[in-house]
């Protein structure tokens, strides 16, 4: 398996993002797979001449709601196999996963569901959580080298979010949904970025209000979820702050032989 590097980006509208550029922040970085969150559009919507311009190949799942959800994932090479969803229809139709493989590499691209809006979304979050971690569990046998990519719309530990105390119960940041990323963890995973900078307090979300971001009072949300089979291949794993594109900064992995 050669060396990669791989981002995944919640650019908050495939539109908005293009506009500000978000595609020259691709080629520019020369990432071999770029993975994006809430794309909030339907490809037929999109300039797919300037998209095939950039020299990607890209796959879309689009929520079955215009202007809502949707992942998307861009690569280089053309992946062996992509599958979109689940294959439950009950959170397919939201467009929050998709899954591309590269040989013995697989690549989940995914936007957890947001469960701020209420108690019935909230259920649906812990529904998700848990179908999703059993679909990964079963196919870890089969294809030991998975990397889980995304907004998981959780905050783990009290290091990954700010005023901790304060936010203590809030969606994101509940014991419900901190105790299931400890068990997905322990299910064969390791989070990438805590790996390589354990005590590193670096945020991917900001609210867009009160200049959070300027003053870093941020969650992070997003991570690369690495599989233990790839662990030793690890390289370097950042947060790109400098990308100004949307309300979350991307994350970058880098992977060697």
């Amino acid at each position: 398996m050669p060396d990669m590097k791989i981002a995944t980006y919640n650019v908050n509208g495939m539109h908005s993002a293009i506009k500000d550029g978000v595609l020259d922040w691709i080629v520019e970085n020369d990432f071999d797979i770029v993975c994006v969150q809430e794309t909030k559009t339907h490809p037929g919507s999109l300039p797919l001449l300037l998209l095939d311009g950039i020299g990607y190949r890209h796959h879309w799942h689009p929520a079955r709601r215009k202007g809502y959800s949707g992942v998307a994932t861009f690569s280089k090479v053309e992946p062996t196999k992509v599958y979109k969803g689940l294959g439950l229809d009950d959170y397919d139709v939201e467009g929050r996963v998709i899954r591309t493989d590269f040989d013995d590499l697989t690549i989940f691209n995914c936007y957890f569901p947001n469960g701020g809006s209420g108690a019935e979304r909230q259920a649906y979050k812990m529904r998700f959580l848990d179908d999703f971690q059993h679909c990964i569990e079963r196919l870890l046998e089969e294809r030991p080298n998975i990397i889980v990519v995304g907004d998981y719309n959780i905050a783990h530990q009290k290091i990954d979010i700010f005023n901790a105390d304060r936010n203590n119960g809030k969606s994101g940041f509940m014991p419900e949904e901190r105790d299931w990323f400890d068990g997905w963890l322990d299910c064969g995973f390791v989070d990438s970025f805590r790996l390589k900078h354990p005590e590193a307090v670096s945020y991917t979300w900001w609210r867009t209000t009160q200049f959070a971001r300027q003053s870093n009072k941020g969650w992070r949300l997003d991570y690369q979820c690495v599989s233990d089979a790839l662990v030793h291949r690890i390289k370097s794993v950042s947060h790109d702050h400098e990308a100004l594109h949307s309300d979350h900064c991307p994350v970058i992995l880098k992977l060697g032989e």
